[in-house]
């Protein structure tokens, strides 16, 4: 079966109606039919309902029609990638989430940087979400998110399982508790980020507190770590932050551990499955090495 086939079958799901499908199609109906009726002769089954009008896809064309619209997607990014992967190939592109760049990220590229000079690397700020299409589309060619997922073109690798710690305004009450619980925190206003898009980081807080049968009182969402910490500065509330943001050391904000030890939030790095470049080899060999090594902070 051919992929234009899998284009005519889409079209006529999509309309509902094989003229509009052929409009769609820039090509005459009896074609369009014969093309239909081919497929399903290959398949053995009605993939239609023939007398539904509008028409309906069976239980079958239904499944059909989810595999055509994945393989006719995937088809799609594979031009787009082979011609940036020929074109740059002393080049490497890093997508990453802000939070990453407080731990051993910044350590791995001056890294990479020394031990392949001559191979230019850019760095993308992007969510984890958005870092599965880059890949995949070969916008990027290493990621660093906080989320786990499964995709069948990515290998994923938790370089590190970090803790997650209290942001607490300078001078609350709390910071001055010698064993600082999630039900402590829970009483104050969560303070919990990015609010946009979803799922992300901020699931990963609310979870720590409802893993423990522990429900915040208020949540108060915002965009970026940022801003989370200003508010915090500023009396609004409490964050849960990963332990390497001790390092940034915001102005009107404490940092305590809490007592809990199996809250954390993982640092997964993520690339093409097929990719066996030189290059993205020695890049994630250097990021598993230094990520193995105790954080200063």
């Amino acid at each position: 079966m051919e992929l234009r086939q899998l284009r005519y079958f889409v079209a006529v799901a999509e309309e509902r109606n094989f003229t509009r499908a052929a409009e769609r199609l820039n090509m005459t109906q009896p074609p369009l039919s014969r093309q239909i009726q081919q497929i399903e002769d290959t398949v053995g089954l009605a993939l239609f309902e023939r007398g539904a009008r509008p028409l309906k896809l069976t239980e079958a064309g239904r499944v059909f029609y989810a595999q055509a619209k994945r393989l006719l997607e995937e088809s799609d990014e594979l031009l787009p990638l082979t011609r940036r992967l020929a074109q740059l190939a002393e080049r490497i592109v890093i997508g990453f989430v802000p939070s990453t760049l407080y731990g051993p990220l910044p350590d791995v590229i001056r890294a990479f940087r020394e031990a392949a000079p001559l191979i230019q690397i850019s760095l993308i700020e992007m969510f984890t979400i958005e870092q599965l299409s880059a890949l995949k589309g070969g916008r990027i060619d290493v990621g660093f998110g906080r989320l786990r997922f499964d995709e069948s073109q990515l290998a994923r690798e938790v370089l590190v399982e970090e803790p997650l710690i209290a942001a607490l305004p300078a001078g609350h009450a709390l910071a001055d508790v010698a064993q600082l619980t999630l039900d402590a925190l829970s009483k104050e206003t969560l303070i919990i980020y990015p609010s946009t898009p979803r799922p992300s980081y901020a699931d990963q807080q609310l979870s720590a507190f409802r893993d423990h049968a522990v429900e915040p009182t208020a949540v108060h969402e915002v965009r970026e770590l940022q801003t989370a910490l200003g508010l915090v500065a500023a009396q609004v509330g409490v964050c849960l932050v990963p332990e390497s943001v001790r390092g940034l050391r915001a102005r009107g904000v404490t940092y305590r551990s809490i007592e809990e030890t199996n809250v954390s939030s993982p640092i997964i790095m993520s690339r093409r499955l097929q990719d066996q470049s030189s290059t993205t080899e020695l890049f994630c060999s250097i990021a598993r090495d230094l990520f193995k090594r105790p954080l200063a902070v």
